[in-house]
């Protein structure tokens, strides 16, 4: 096992893994830029180093800083969090070529995953099954209209190296194709420095299912059910629940054992998440993420499983903790994201903390780096705390959830927390019956 891992990212996933270190009794590191001096991350590691200055480029980007302070301090293992360096696979070779040990998947896979017109083929290759589309990517519009006229309108036009919902556009006829197309292709140069675009069917009223899987490296592979994460706006998410409340049992054994075989064929190590698009009873692969989920805590909630324990144990050589037969559904669990961000809007929110009160009681979990008289520095990601609910079915989940956010107190910053007090006043967030295209609507019929 390893005397001592160092965390490269910051904010409440740090702090996640530097908990789950402190149980193992590992020794953690934390890293910080300049900005994040006084971060609660760094106040809860063991050791800390500053890598650089505020601009994550500089810092939490910055490959042959983060291997310096693994030398500097005599860490055998990095774990990435999510996001920042977590799916860069120069990152993870560099990594290994320096006698470090990477807790996450290989290079390879991250590599295969990567990219989305290898991943699609790979997974379809493993019997996983997916959207209807282009045979890789499309290079002009009439090669898009050909395509597109095969599948059938609408159409979404997307970028290989794409995420966050760039480098995306839906074309519903064959007028609005070239516009799309272009487009897109301008976006994913912008974004990702690489044009190439493919061409899926675009479903019209589809879920947000992902599998969440976990492989020994070795050939075995689990999955632990689904989380549904619909509910977002501009492709990102906002809010996710385990079980889905849309996917039945039959269901769920169906499409995770089909995960769960298609990771232990490629001997991946550690977390994965493969996501879904559900419409009608099917499911159709969009992507998978070769890291630990923001919104992993809610799958831990219904299975009692510590998810960053299993990814340490993995990586040093152990074996995971639980086999298939061993992870059985406990009730229900909410997440929602609290960004600091100003409603409606979600304009980017920093500033100072004058005051917070994290809720408690059975059944609440939050997951926050906030502390009375933090400032939150304007050069991150405005996600600043995950509230996570767990209740013995989705009626009390749904009341502990109301409950927290009332007890919640974040002062001195705008927040997204009266988002999801007047979410959870609608019919279809308290019946389930929601898709991806929902909340953009409701925001949309709400605020104009």
């Amino acid at each position: 096992m390893f005397d001592k891992i160092l965390i490269a990212n910051r904010g409440e996933i740090a702090l996640r893994v530097i908990r789950a270190c402190r149980e193992m009794g590992i020794a953690s590191v934390a890293v910080h830029s300049t900005a994040d001096a006084d971060a609660m991350h760094v106040r809860m590691a063991d050791e800390s180093v500053c890598i650089g200055p505020a601009p994550s480029a500089a810092s939490y980007l910055s490959m042959p800083a983060i291997i310096s302070a693994c030398e500097i301090t005599g860490a055998q293992a990095i774990h990435p969090g999510y996001g920042f360096l977590s799916e860069n696979a120069a990152f993870v070779q560099m990594v290994e070529d320096h006698g470090i040990t990477f807790i996450g998947p290989r290079a390879e896979h991250i590599r295969i995953m990567g990219d989305k017109i290898t991943a699609k083929d790979t997974m379809k290759n493993l019997g996983v099954p997916c959207v209807p589309g282009s045979e890789g990517g499309v290079d002009d519009v009439d090669q898009a209209k050909r395509v597109a006229a095969g599948i059938g309108y609408p159409v979404i036009i997307k970028a290989t190296a794409g995420g966050g919902g760039r480098g995306m556009k839906v074309a519903q006829d064959e007028a609005g194709l070239e516009v799309a197309f272009r487009t897109a292709r301008a976006e994913a140069k912008a974004a990702f420095g690489n044009p190439d675009v493919y061409i899926e069917k675009y479903l019209q009223r589809p879920r947000h299912i992902e599998i969440q899987v976990f492989g020994d490296g070795k050939g075995r592979a689990v999955h632990l059910g689904e989380r549904d994460c619909s509910l977002q706006r501009r492709h990102q998410k906002v809010l996710e629940e385990a079980p889905g409340p849309a996917i039945s049992a039959e269901e769920r054994a169906r499409i995770g054992k089909i995960c769960a075989d298609a990771v232990a064929r490629i001997g991946y190590a550690g977390a994965g998440t493969i996501e879904f698009l559900y419409e009608d009873g099917e499911f159709y692969f969009i992507e998978m993420n070769t890291r630990l989920q923001v919104e992993h805590p809610v799958t831990e909630a219904i299975f009692g499983v510590d998810l960053v324990r299993q990814q340490i144990l993995v990586a040093a050589g152990a074996e995971m903790e639980f086999r298939q037969e061993d992870l059985a559904i406990r009730g229900h669990s909410i997440e929602v994201r609290i960004n600091a961000e100003k409603v409606p809007g979600f304009s980017p929110c920093p500033g100072r903390i004058t005051q917070y009160h994290a809720p408690g009681g059975l059944g609440v979990r939050i997951d926050s780096a906030l502390y009375d008289g933090y400032s939150i520095p304007p050069y991150y990601d405005s996600l600043i705390g995950k509230l996570i609910v767990h209740g013995r079915d989705r009626s009390e989940a749904l009341a502990r959830l109301e409950r927290a956010l009332g007890e919640l107190i974040v002062d001195g910053i705008d927040t997204t927390v009266p988002l999801f007090t007047a979410l959870l006043q609608e019919p279809d967030i308290r019946s389930g019956n929601y898709s991806i295209h929902w909340l953009e609507r409701w925001l949309d019929h709400r605020f104009g």
